[in-house]
């Protein structure tokens, strides 16, 4: 198989505009999963730092002075 400069930067030329068009759709479930993932993985901490009992005289006491 022969091919000229021309024909193969075509050839090239289209097989990426067609690989770039094809992610469109993935991408925008890609990025659902993972916005979920993360809203689970937050929740998750959230209620490991409500599980730990923390008294009052262990934090420091300190002054906002402007």
């Amino acid at each position: 198989m022969k091919l000229t400069r021309r024909k193969l930067a075509a050839s090239l030329v289209s097989a990426g505009a067609l690989s770039a068009q094809q992610p469109a759709i993935p991408a925008a479930a890609a990025e659902d999963v993972e916005l979920k993932t993360a809203r689970e993985r937050l929740a998750g901490n959230a209620a490991a730092l409500n599980a730990v009992n923390l008294p009052m005289a262990t934090e420091p006491a300190f002054q906002f002075k402007a």
